[in-house]
C-alpha cells in the first residue's frame, strides 16, 4: 500500500471499522472458544504461557504495533509468571498488525517469531483467521517445547499456579 493511502485510510478512520468488521465476522464466542481450548492444550507441553489480545484498531497515541504490543505486554501483565515465560501475541485487526513479545526466560530467536506473525499474516490475508491463528499457536507452541525443558512443567511456582494468563483471547 502507497504511505499516502495509508495515511488517507486511518485519516478516514477505515482501521476502525475494518476492525470492528473482522472482529464481528471471524471472533464469535465459537471461534473464541476454540482458540482456548488450543492454548491450553499447547500450555501442556511446556512451561510457558501465551496470552492472545486482540483489538480492533490501534488507538491514536501509539506510534506503531510495537510500542501498542509492549504497552499491552504490561498492562496485561504478561511477565507476571513465575518463570518469565510469558508471551504476548498481539494483533490489531483493522491495522493488521501482528507481533509477538516473549518474556526473558524465552531464549527463541527473533526470527522464529518474525516467522509465526508472517505466516499469521498471511493467513489473515486470504481470510483464514482462526485456522491460521491456530497454525500460529501450533508453531509457538513447538519453539517453546524446544526452547522450555518440559521438565519445568511441574516444577516450583507453576505448579502451584500453572496458568496466571487466561486461555481465551482477550479483546481490548
Amino acid at each position: 500500500m502507497h504511505p499516502a493511502v495509508g495515511k488517507f485510510a486511518r485519516a478516514c478512520g477505515w482501521p476502525l471499522v475494518s476492525g470492528h468488521w473482522r472482529r464481528s465476522r471471524h471472533f464469535n464466542a465459537a471461534a473464541l472458544d476454540r482458540l482456548a481450548v488450543a492454548i491450553a492444550e499447547s500450555e501442556t507441553h511446556h512451561p510457558g504461557e501465551l496470552l492472545v489480545v486482540l483489538e480492533t484498531h490501534l488507538p491514536d497515541h501509539v506510534p506503531d504495533g510495537a510500542t501498542r504490543a509492549l504497552e499491552v505486554f504490561g498492562r496485561q501483565r504478561v511477565w507476571d509468571t513465575p518463570q518469565r515465560t510469558g508471551m504476548l501475541l498481539y494483533i490489531a485487526l483493522g491495522n493488521r498488525c501482528i507481533e509477538l513479545i516473549a518474556d526473558r526466560g524465552i531464549d527463541v530467536p527473533d526470527a522464529t517469531w518474525d516467522g509465526v506473525c508472517h505466516t499469521i499474516q498471511e493467513g489473515f490475508r486470504r481470510g483464514d483467521y482462526i485456522g491460521t491463528l491456530e497454525t500460529g499457536i501450533d508453531t509457538i507452541e513447538a519453539a517453546l517445547k524446544a526452547a522450555l525443558p518440559a521438565g519445568d512443567v511441574a516444577s516450583g511456582d507453576a505448579a502451584s499456579d500453572p496458568n496466571r494468563l487466561p486461555d481465551r483471547p482477550v479483546f481490548i
